[in-house]
């Protein structure tokens, strides 16, 4: 079947048509099979990505007359609005729907009516606004029917007021949610999606939501948590919001069977506890592997609070999640790829790529020869993991370090040591078809939570042995807190990268001197080496002194190359950086006395000149410093920029006068002079 399809997708369309099916009673494979299409059509036409052709709307329109499903009184002008929504080419016949509306003979009642037509007056009102960047594609979204109809009933008629998805990583609860965000929306003056898996603090999360469903954000909020959630529940009251809350196991004790708050997180218990008992008419819809410990005694079947266990996909619906990577088997070896992964989707779409690379696409050879054991998502991604090129392991750890979505050319000047773009955009490829990888807009990239969880992990494991074992590898590659990050992402990177890997060296080594004992050679290793070999090695080093010290005073920090280290605020005093290389690095620091200084044309670069002949070179209108280096041997008394703004002339008063590249620091020419520059 042709469908006519669009750019932008028409969610209004989507939610209508899946009403009217759930309506009708029929799943996406049997209003399929009833109208002599395919199930994916239909799921198109619901996700709102496609239209139906004209004969095949008429079949839906006759089939929901028979069904009653239109409002009594109004099942012409629904019937209109859908037509119009649908965006026929051709215009509705009018002697075939006046035939229909005479002549449809009702049968019993599948389902409960509900009106198709979207919200008018005061629930489409100027308040209105939509944020789901952070939400998941749902392009691809499959199965899930009885969920996302069970689910629509509870947030549309039975306007439940809290809602937790759980399930096992990689399951499809973030999708689910995802999928529901975008087709509810017009059920909604407000939609909000925010993800919890870098633990921002509750009263952090709280008065970002504030601001959100706030007509006039506040100038400031209350410090109290307790008022700040009134102030919350005032918004969620007065109008008709959707707050999705993703990744909530992110702040539960992992260990805690009773489902209790990490430390320092204890405010979300009270959060939930209020949005389920206070009254109010929006829906927070809730993801988590575990369940918090105050759904238990407000849930119920009855009540507004309620929850919902996910469980892997049918055979049907993961045929059509593989349908893209042609695999081959039998019935019997469908069934039991679906059985020996749970019908996990993850896991499914990762091992899927194994299957096509490894055994051409046939399952059965693969059930033969693979290797079926499924003890939750991690063993798989340790087993894909492995099969990766140091490349493309590199990329997925890099996206575990910066946390958000990345753009290409972000991630490219990231990579140590540099790549080819072309190798770059190949890697990507291969680890998108291996499910490994989440592509955003305009060529931006992430990863899944459980994927990005385990990386971490995986990372932290490596950098502890390699500094255990004084061989930095992967400390040289990768940048554990980034000078040139967000704030928020710089604090992110600290608190779940540096902080658990001192934690790992302290249980391994024991108290912190024995650690910094394992970190100062590290930094002589890394002088003995050309600078393009050191990469972020003594960057991190000096990362983790500073949060094992609290300060660098008194430190050899000679000769090496530090890339993009974060050291505002950090004392130096008495260290020594003759002959130290820094780049894109961050610090608060009292100059030397200054004997020259040029700012280029645009105002982009600053640089300024000492007495000891060393340059330093500012980008960013002087924010951020992005390289120190040793011009002269003497006082350095004359700097310039070229107009282009890709060079810089010095000279000094041991009679050189020197020409450098500002982007690698490099020196293009030197010449002498037979007087002193003043």
């Amino acid at each position: 079947m042709k469908s006519s399809s669009y750019g932008e997708r028409d969610y209004t369309f989507g939610q209508m048509m899946l009403t009217l099916r759930t309506n009708i009673g029929l799943t996406q494979a049997g209003l399929a099979e009833r109208l002599g299409v395919s199930r994916r059509a239909v799921a198109e036409w619901e996700a709102g990505s496609a239209y139906p052709k004209a004969e095949r709307l008429k079949q839906l329109i006759t089939l929901g007359m028979q069904q009653q499903v239109f409002a009594t009184g109004r099942e012409e002008e629904e019937i209109r609005a859908l037509w119009k929504a649908a965006h026929q080419k051709v215009l509705l016949d009018e002697r075939w729907l006046q035939n229909l509306l005479v002549s449809a003979l009702p049968v019993q009642h599948l389902s409960q009516t509900e009106p198709l037509l979207t919200p008018t007056g005061s629930e489409a009102s100027a308040f209105r606004r939509i944020d789901l960047v952070e939400a998941l594609d749902v392009s691809h979204f499959v199965g899930c029917e009885v969920e996302v109809a069970e689910l629509t009933r509870w947030i549309v008629q039975e306007r439940c007021r809290l809602i937790v998805l759980l399930g096992m990583g990689g399951i499809g609860k973030s999708m689910l949610a995802s999928y529901l965000g975008r087709h509810l929306t017009h059920e909604f003056e407000a939609v909000l999606w925010r993800s919890v898996r870098d633990a921002p603090s509750c009263e952090e999360l709280v008065a970002d939501c504030i601001t959100f469903f706030s007509e006039t954000p506040p100038a400031e909020f209350p410090t109290s948590l307790e008022q700040r959630i009134d102030q919350l529940l005032a918004r969620l009251q007065t109008h008709r919001c959707l707050l999705v809350l993703d990744n909530l196991e992110a702040i539960l004790e992992s260990r805690d069977p009773t489902g209790g708050y990490r430390p320092g997180y204890e405010g979300y218990g009270r959060l939930i506890q209020r949005l389920a008992e206070s009254s109010h008419q929006s829906c927070v819809l809730a993801t988590s592997r575990e369940k918090p410990k105050e759904i238990e005694p407000l849930e119920g079947v009855r009540s507004p609070v309620r929850s919902l266990r996910l469980v892997g996909m049918d055979e049907q619906a993961a045929h059509e999640l593989l349908s893209d990577k042609e695999l081959r088997g039998t019935p019997a070896a469908w069934q039991r790829l679906v059985a020996s992964y749970a019908g996990n989707p993850l896991a499914l779409k990762i091992v899927a790529q194994t299957i096509l690379d490894l055994f051409n696409g046939d399952l059965d050879q693969f059930l033969q020869e693979g290797e079926l054991i499924f003890n939750g998502i991690r063993p798989v991604l340790r087993q894909q993991v492995g099969r990766l090129t140091p490349l493309e392991h590199l990329l997925l750890t890099w996206l575990a370090v910066l946390r958000e979505w990345t753009p290409l050319e972000a991630l490219s000047q990231a990579i140590h040591p540099r790549m080819l773009r072309s190798k770059l955009l190949e890697a990507l490829e291969a680890l998108r078809r291996r499910s490994l990888l989440e592509r955003g807009q305009q060529a931006s990239f992430s990863l899944q939570s459980v994927v990005m969880e385990y990386l971490t992990d995986e990372l932290g494991e490596r950098l502890a042995e390699e500094i255990v074992l004084g061989d930095p590898q992967q400390l040289r590659q990768v940048a554990l807190a980034q000078a040139q990050a967000k704030d928020y992402v710089r604090e992110i990177q600290v608190r779940l990268l540096m902080q658990p890997l001192l934690e790992r060296l302290r249980a391994e080594l024991g108290a912190d001197d024995l650690v910094e004992a394992h970190l100062l050679p590290l930094l002589a290793q890394f002088r003995a080496e050309d600078a393009t070999t050191q990469g972020y090695g003594p960057a991190n080093v000096l990362s983790l002194l500073t949060a094992l010290r609290g300060h660098l005073r008194g430190l050899d920090l000679s000769r090496l190359a530090i890339r993009g280290a974060y050291l505002q605020g950090v004392e130096l005093q008495d260290a020594t950086l003759s002959g130290a290389r820094l780049e894109e690095s961050v610090f608060t620091e009292a100059l030397d006395a200054i004997w020259a200084v040029a700012i280029s044309q645009s105002g982009q670069y600053w640089a300024a000149a000492g007495r000891r002949g060393d340059v330093r070179l500012w980008r960013g209108a002087g924010q951020t410093l992005h390289r120190v280096w040793q011009a002269h041997t003497d006082i350095a008394t004359v700097l310039a920029f070229s107009p282009h703004e890709r060079l810089l002339a010095s000279g000094s008063t041991d009679g050189s006068v020197k020409l450098w590249d500002i982007e690698s620091g490099a020196a293009l020419w030197s010449g002498g002079h037979p007087s002193t520059i003043l």
